[in-house]
């Protein structure tokens, strides 16, 4: 309870940001963007950018923190766009978990042992596989920093976490960050899940946000940035240029936008609703679907005894979507360099199907299947070492509910609480 107690004081702090304009921050400005009202599609971060001739990068040595996603309307890629703008140099790539260019791309290649992109010239850093932060001495040749990325709205992935560290390495050398904002493609009303406690955060639970937040990567990291929740409160000079039209209540696949998968697992936008709950299995013995080409739209195991199981996951009569008896065989990986959980082994399992991407509710589904398996394979179910489950989800709340064989449906009840005060946490950083 104290712990509980702890982190509501904290969400409870953002009283002292309250601003009469919530364009008007201590540490953060809004870049004012023309008005687009009268067309009907949306002009990202990058569009606006564009739209303003890129002024704010001219004469500037830049590093860029992107990947395959930093595209704007038309497709064409950020790096390929700046490299044609005359007065401005990319002096630095830094890239994200899975690269610039995901991971069989040919461009990708192309970088080679020497780090250097081949149509830019820029040096390229990876900030999760080798090092956290960037070299001092790259920092010390920028003027200024871009960050375009298609975050997933989930809290599992690492882009908004590698960021953070970019943030305080910026601190540090004291260059300035501009973030284009890209649409939350699970739409920005939904909230769920717990916050994070502090002995169980991680690269995957990095910050006091829910499991899917329902936020945009720029409300995110004003929150970051605004709090001060880098390390040792360390703050950069902040400029987000926001997008033009986008609704809450849109969803990625309700947007004229290219769709680029933000993770090489995350092929669509059902995948990526269900990859909101179903990555907690990857905490469990259970293949959630890798080693097939349904990730996160799949899970089973050599010992599922299916029938019986999808009775009872029937009768909880979860919103949005239904399942169907499979059997699969993990083969490799098309998405990790790793081999899949029964890997080359027969499965029995089950196949989810969304009937309507509102409605399903990714985390409550999971959960339950987690704590069904567990009841009618006591013997067999087991999580996954060094209490990973409890890093995923950012507390020992499921494990404990798990162990104490309580129907799935009072899971969520207990961290509602959580998801009511970072509701209202957050109403100071919204900006569409």
């Amino acid at each position: 309870m104290i712990r509980i107690f702890k982190i509501i004081i904290i969400l409870s702090s953002v009283v002292c940001f309250s601003q009469n304009d919530k364009n008007t921050f201590k540490y953060t400005s809004i870049v004012k963007v023309p008005d687009l009202s009268f067309f009907d599609h949306i002009y990202t971060g990058l569009d606006i950018l564009e739209q303003m001739d890129f002024q704010i990068l001219k004469n500037k040595n830049i590093g860029i923190f992107c990947n395959h996603t930093a595209v704007n309307r038309n497709n064409k890629h950020i790096i390929d766009i700046l490299n044609s703008v005359d007065k401005v140099n990319i002096e630095a790539i830094f890239e994200p978990e899975h690269g610039i260019w995901g991971m069989d791309d040919k461009r990708a290649k192309l970088i080679g042992s020497k780090r250097v992109d081949p149509v830019s010239g820029a040096r390229v850093f990876n900030l999760l596989k080798r090092s956290l932060y960037p070299p001092d001495w790259i920092m010390k040749k920028l003027d200024i920093i871009i960050i375009d990325i298609q975050d997933t709205g989930v809290r599992y992935s690492t882009f908004i976490s590698s960021i953070t560290k970019l943030f305080e390495s910026a601190s540090d050398n004291d260059v300035p960050v501009i973030i284009l904002d890209r649409p939350n493609p699970l739409g920005g009303q939904k909230i769920s899940g717990p916050l994070p406690r502090e002995e169980y955060q991680s690269f995957e639970a990095y910050h006091l946000v829910p499991i899917r937040h329902g936020m945009t990567i720029g409300e995110l990291l004003l929150m970051v940035n605004e709090m001060g929740w880098a390390k040792d409160l360390k703050r950069v000079d902040l400029k987000i240029v926001p997008m033009a039209n986008w609704k809450r209540e849109q969803y990625m696949d309700d947007l004229q936008l290219p769709w680029k998968k933000p993770a090489p697992y995350i092929k669509d936008l059902y995948t990526l609703i269900m990859y909101a709950g179903m990555d907690l299995l990857r905490g469990t013995n259970i293949n959630v679907g890798f080693g097939t080409e349904l990730p996160y739209l799949r899970f089973g195991s050599p010992w599922l005894a299916t029938k019986f199981f999808k009775e009872k996951l029937d009768m909880l009569d979860l919103p949005g979507l239904t399942f169907r008896e499979v059997s699969y065989r993990p083969k490799g990986s098309p998405y990790f360099n790793r081999i899949p959980k029964y890997n080359g082994k027969s499965c029995s399992g089950i196949e989810i199907l969304i009937s309507d991407k509102k409605l399903v509710k990714p985390l409550e589904t999971a959960t339950s299947i987690i704590t069904l398996i567990s009841q009618l394979h006591p013997r067999e179910f087991k999580w996954e070492g060094n209490g990973y489950i409890d890093k995923l989800f950012g507390s020992n709340q499921l494990s404990l509910f798990v162990a104490q064989k309580k129907p799935p449906g009072y899971l969520s009840p207990l961290y509602m609480h959580d998801e009511i005060e970072f509701s209202k946490f957050r109403k100071t950083f919204l900006l569409y």
